[in-house]
């Protein structure tokens, strides 16, 4: 069996896709480009079936399968994407599939994933402890184990978005790439690299999951002792030897980004560009606009999934609003007498706030008697705003805190 895919790989992989995998939109962005200096260009492979590129990858591993193997089915280990697309490609071959998922895996992607009718097991707190698990469940069953990343049919199936980005963008100069276990970056730089080598392929990890920067650093295989971040379709603790070797061969360069710039991204993509991404799919994008990739346009910037929880992305909302300034809770003290609320709502009214709500108390042990506590809920243009409004209350000479 091969250890790494070629090219040709990559194209019979491309043309067993059709009409299986959507051929994603390269959308040329006018906001990031302005923000960036360059030209930016999103490869939206979160409007992908199943959500993610890793529908491509599975299924070519699937379709390549032997009659014998076929028949006694598949499983693999995932924390939602690849466990989406091996479930999808199996119920296409018509075929059993058992996906070991993390007990953290969000519910949204361990529902979707028994919606495509896979049967899911919940095993271990990691990827690793889960791909433990499926590697046991693999040998007592007799099930062909197809691997998340570390597999050259699989890479192969990845690469395809390297053929795409070339065809739809032939004058592109860099093309950004998240990594968690590497088939994805394997398998697009093998083919960019192939077709046009002056393309710079640049790999982008979370700061608490970066076994891949570690490895190409240090020029040997590392794991990590955890796997820590936001973006949990990357969390991975060590690199596939083979996706290693590919990264070492064909990838220019890895740089590692924070999960506060990866939620900021989330938000931005949502507002700005109205999409829907998961962290692993904007962690390029994030590192991009922090200035950790330097790089001449036209740039792809690879937007690897959408599989996002719902809850999590009203935390990140939430976060973003009150990190820009937009959302403030304001405390103050008040008479306890008719009128006195209604006169500092009008106060905050006058100064264009919007509130959310209002907490009026006056039994709590620290409020003088004869006043109430007031808390209040804003909603404010940004932190400019917000400081005008304060301004205001304290002209009226309140006496305001910002929680």
């Amino acid at each position: 069996m091969k250890e790494f895919p070629e090219l040709a790989d990559i194209t019979s992989a491309a043309a067993a896709l059709a009409g299986i995998a959507h051929e994603t939109p390269l959308e040329a962005s006018a906001t990031f480009s302005a923000m960036v200096g360059q030209p930016v260009y999103l490869k939206l492979e979160n409007l992908q079936k199943t959500g993610s590129f890793k529908l491509r990858g599975a299924f070519n591993k699937i379709r390549l399968l032997s009659a014998t193997e076929k028949a006694h089915g598949v499983i693999a280990a995932s924390a939602g994407n690849h466990a989406q697309g091996v479930a999808y490609a199996a119920r296409q071959a018509g075929i059993r599939a058992v996906i070991v998922m993390p007990e953290t895996a969000p519910l949204s992607k361990v529902s979707a994933t028994r919606g495509y009718g896979a049967e899911v097991v919940l095993a271990g707190a990691s990827y690793d402890e889960a791909y433990g698990r499926a590697k046991e469940l693999s040998a007592a069953e007799g099930l062909t184990f197809v691997h998340a990343f570390d597999d050259p049919a699989v890479m192969a199936g990845q690469g395809t978005i390297g053929l795409e980005i070339l065809r739809e963008l032939p004058e592109v100069r860099a093309v950004i790439v998240p990594v968690g276990g590497g088939g994805l970056i394997a398998g697009v730089a093998k083919a960019v690299k192939s077709l046009a080598p002056q393309v710079k392929v640049i790999g982008v990890q979370a700061e608490g999951a970066d076994a891949m920067v570690r490895s190409k650093a240090a020029d040997r295989l590392i794991q990590t002792p955890t796997a820590v971040t936001i973006a949990d379709g990357i969390a991975v603790k060590a690199p596939g030897s083979g996706t290693f070797k590919m990264v070492r061969q064909y990838v220019d360069e890895m740089v590692t980004i924070d999960d506060e710039a990866i939620a900021s991204a989330i938000l931005m993509l949502l507002e700005r560009a109205k999409l829907v991404v998961e962290g692993a799919g904007a962690i390029g994008l994030a590192a991009l606009l922090q200035g950790k990739i330097h790089a001449s346009g036209p740039i792809a910037c690879l937007i690897s999934g959408g599989n996002i929880d719902v809850n999590f992305i009203a935390r990140i909302i939430e976060r973003g609003l009150v990190k820009a300034g937009r959302r403030v809770i304001l405390t103050t003290c008040v008479v306890d007498k008719p009128g006195s609320l209604q006169k500092l709502l009008s106060c905050v009214a006058a100064s264009r706030g919007n509130v959310l709500y209002v907490h009026h108390d006056r039994i709590q042990h620290d409020v003088p008697l004869g006043q109430a506590k007031v808390q209040i809920s804003l909603e404010t243009r940004d932190s400019e705003h917000t400081a005008e409004i304060l301004a205001a209350l304290q002209r009226e000479g309140y006496q305001v805190t910002i929680n």
